[in-house]
């Protein structure tokens, strides 16, 4: 499947148009509405509950971003929903919830974590559940994941949803929790053709990589992640289609979002 058009002509706001002095954290529904407000794509990431129930958010743990400690899926979607973001008032949102309240007025990219550990064959559970939610969705929707497998996934049982892999050079000072033969692996981007990916979302710093020139070249879309300055992202727009930025606030590049019936 091609990707919507829309995430190309509006800037992407990665996990939302967050800003922790305003009181919007990331993957919040404060954060996803501001995004709204100005008419930007959102990106947004899925956890796993302890119940099964995709929710918006994006560490395999609630120590950075919530009062609470351990793993995301240790607790039930309830829980989870009741738990405020520290720093706002929200708790961490069902992708359910965001759905219903983003309702097809901008485009929504969703990235899958992988729940391997090493980017392998361990999939499944998470993926079916997201397949799940987006059932009957009517607007411009994407997914995307590190992890291949993740990918390949989508492509047997929801071949309809646009898909892309996420990208990057995964040098091991950032990827420490990969194996070396992992890391070499994924940096070549062999995958594209078997799991039926429609673009990629690359690693901002990373664009200059040979095979980059290949993908765009043979007529697939590139993003790219995460672009945190407008001087950057005029930078990276000289390779980049598309940009997922943070920290700063681009030209919207469309009109405002659809009105929310």
């Amino acid at each position: 499947m091609r990707l919507p058009q829309g995430f190309l002509t509006r800037p992407i706001a990665h996990r939302g148009l967050h800003d922790r002095s305003a009181g919007r954290i990331e993957n919040s529904i404060a954060a996803y509405e501001a995004a709204l407000a100005r008419g930007y794509a959102i990106e947004l990431d899925t956890q796993f509950s302890a119940d099964g129930v995709p929710m918006a958010f994006h560490d395999a743990r609630l120590d950075r971003l919530t009062d609470a400690t351990g793993p995301v899926d240790r607790l039930t979607a309830d829980a989870l929903s009741r738990l405020p973001l520290r720093g706002g008032r929200d708790g961490i949102p069902r992708l359910a919830e965001v759905l219903d309240h983003v309702a097809g007025r901008v485009p929504l990219l969703i990235e899958i974590k992988d729940r391997d550990g090493d980017m392998g064959p361990d999939v499944g559970p998470l993926e079916r559940a997201v397949i799940a939610a987006l059932d009957g969705y009517a607007g411009d929707v994407a997914v995307m994941s590190f992890n291949p497998h993740s990918v390949a996934c989508f492509q047997d049982e929801a071949p309809h949803l646009p898909r892309g892999l996420v990208t990057a050079a995964f040098h091991a000072r950032t990827w420490p929790h990969l194996t070396e033969a992992t890391r070499e692996r994924l940096a070549g981007i062999p995958d594209l053709d078997r799991v039926g990916a429609g673009f990629v979302s690359h690693e901002a710093e990373a664009l200059d990589m040979p095979r980059i020139a290949e993908i765009k070249a043979a007529g697939l879309p590139v993003l790219c992640w995460t672009v945190r300055s407008a001087a950057q992202e005029a930078m990276v727009r000289r390779i980049a289609d598309g940009v997922t930025f943070e920290g700063y606030l681009p030209e919207p590049g469309m009109a405002p979002p659809v009105p929310h019936e």
